[in-house]
């Protein structure tokens, strides 16, 4: 009897080991079965652009709870982008199919799969071609990724864009510096542009959470004002070197229109399934008011 509870102790401690799925040996093609409807967010008619086409919007409406919002928009004052949408309309003009690789990495909202894969789905759906690979780690940051072996399976995936999302954990840690935090970042996206060359390289603010104080029923949250600091570090360190940045944080206005809105976990960091699919839904709406316009100014 002692041996097998030792041996089901032991098991139960290896599994946060697994808390993130392998890198694929080649990318894997989204489904576009994997997005879902969330309610007031109604799409148009799916169709393929030509040549260098602008792209209908979704029709997306923000909860009624969520206040002091901003528009979702991509921070590229460098053209950092240019690369991928250009590598879009000469795909959309070409008589075969191209194939485009986009790869999001992250933390432990990468690594459920609805926020990426509600993009990722959208996206496959308008661009004929288009390869949408995701891979979070539960509990990562930047320095997670920051490995040779795990720089080299995302490097083998062969990007055409890198979407990063990170930042959550970093501002948890209730010693948070933001001069450490660039530092980090400095470190990565020099490790990132050394490994693959030419990338275009989008960095996404965390949505934002709370902080729980007490036990159990007696538990409380508040809102966790580092990520705010956070996502103001990210956004000003993207411009001073020259990497395009999705402000989530900013954009829905912070964790407690989430938490308003019943969109969050009972834990106050992570979301409801309605809440990432609404996340995916927005970075969709970015990339393709970025990809508009870039059409509208070639």
């Amino acid at each position: 009897m002692k041996q097998k509870i030792s041996l089901l102790v032991a098991c139960c401690w290896a599994l946060p080991l697994w808390a993130q799925d392998p890198l694929p040996a080649e990318p894997n093609v989204q489904s576009p079965s994997a997005v879902t409807t969330i309610p007031g967010a109604v799409a148009e008619p799916v169709s393929v652009p030509g040549a260098c086409d602008t792209i209908p919007l979704l029709s997306l409406v923000l909860p009624a709870a969520f206040r002091g919002t901003a528009s979702s928009d991509i921070l590229d004052e460098s053209g950092e982008l240019a690369p991928f949408f250009d590598k879009l309309c000469r795909a959309a003009s070409s008589d075969t199919v191209v194939a485009i690789r986009v790869v999001h990495i992250g933390d432990s909202h990468v690594r459920g799969h609805i926020f990426p894969q509600t993009a990722g789905g959208l996206l496959s759906e308008r661009f004929v071609g288009l390869v949408y690979t995701d891979h979070g780690i539960n509990g990562a940051t930047t320095q997670s990724y920051a490995r040779s072996q795990a720089m080299a399976g995302v490097s083998r995936l062969r990007p055409d864009l890198l979407i990063i999302s990170f930042g959550t954990n970093e501002s948890h840690d209730t010693q948070y510096n933001a001069a450490r935090h660039w530092d980090r970042l400095t470190e990565f996206v020099s490790m990132l542009r050394r490994q693959m060359p030419g990338v275009p390289l989008l960095l996404t603010t965390p949505p934002g959470s709370y902080e729980r104080r007490g036990r159990r029923r007696r538990a409380s949250y508040t809102v966790n004002p580092r990520t705010a600091v956070a996502a103001r570090n990210m956004v000003r360190f993207g411009r001073e070197n020259h990497v395009a940045v999705w402000d989530i944080y900013s954009i829905a206005g912070g964790a407690q229109n989430w938490q308003r809105a019943h969109l969050m976990r009972p834990d106050h960091v992570h979301y409801q399934p309605a809440g990432y699919e609404l996340q995916g839904r927005l970075l969709y709406q970015a990339i393709i008011k970025a990809y508009n316009r870039y059409v509208a100014t070639r």
